[in-house]
């Protein structure tokens, strides 16, 4: 004989609707990121030749780009499909990797807190290996030259570094128009000129380092970004606050669902 328990659980169409608009936000912008970084990989020809990839020295920003595509919509789906269908693997799947995001991001900042000379170092090894790549590849380029603009900066720790470049090297052995000089992004914008002067840092540093600061930036990057950190740390500490309260909330309302789905499915077993 079977015995039967009944129960008035349900699941809240409130939850399930909620988190699965709180998830196609998430799937649409993989979409887009994935959208565009691929057409990015066809205008470089990248798509019919992948090994141009693995032969650049630097880091391809379109990588990174796919990269949060591919976690943006994989996170994204499972998230709609597991509400709509109920599914608590998917839901369970779902949560554990945004619980898991939390605390790497928390573990990154507590780390990059205590070991800031460490976090330095790396950077500018990474700003370095950057720079040997300027001229490799178009995305890098625009990278470099939209932070030094931005930020008024020139190099890792000054323009001297622009030397590690085979197009911007002083040595004799070069012969690059360049030589001596330093990407346009280094200059000194002149309010007069209307149209940008990408030829503005050539031969720059032939001349006496006093005179460098009356044409280019002469501060490194990686000192802008240091004081930068400090002047806006409000700013920061708000846009991580907020990025940990939406994985808060997208925890919060996968748990709510799992909970229903299982008090649904407690409740019709025998």
């Amino acid at each position: 004989m079977h015995y039967y328990r009944y129960s008035n659980a349900k699941v809240s169409c409130w939850y399930k609707y909620l988190l699965f608009s709180y998830n196609i936000v998430f799937w649409l912008a993989g979409v887009i990121f994935l959208g565009v970084g691929l057409w990015a990989w066809s205008e470089k020809g990248v798509l019919s030749d992948l090994t141009k990839v693995t032969r650049l020295h630097g880091i391809d920003p379109v990588v990174l780009v796919l990269m949060v595509g591919v976690v943006m919509f994989t996170l994204g789906f499972a998230g709609c499909v597991g509400a709509l269908r109920e599914n608590i693997c998917l839901l369970k799947f779902f949560c554990g990797a945004i619980v898991l995001i939390f605390f790497l991001e928390l573990a990154v900042a507590v780390l990059a807190f205590l070991f800031q000379d460490w976090v330095r170092d790396r950077f500018r090894e990474f700003f370095e290996s950057n720079i040997r790549s300027y001229r490799d590849d178009i995305d890098l380029q625009n990278l470099i030259d939209s932070l030094q603009k931005a930020n008024q900066c020139c190099g890792a720790f000054g323009p001297e570094d622009w030397d590690l470049n085979v197009y911007f090297n002083c040595s004799g052995a070069s012969y690059s128009r360049e030589k001596c000089g330093v990407p346009f992004s280094c200059c000194v914008p002149d309010p007069a000129q209307k149209v940008v002067n990408t030829q503005c840092g050539y031969d720059v540093r032939i001349q006496l380092k006093n005179k460098w600061d009356e044409s280019i930036f002469t501060k490194g990057c990686i000192q802008v970004l240091e004081g930068w950190l400090p002047r806006n740390i409000y700013i920061v500490a708000g846009v991580f606050i907020a990025i940990s309260l939406l994985q808060i909330f997208g925890i919060f309302l996968a748990r709510t669902l799992i909970s229903d789905i299982e008090a649904v499915k407690a409740g019709h077993h025998f």
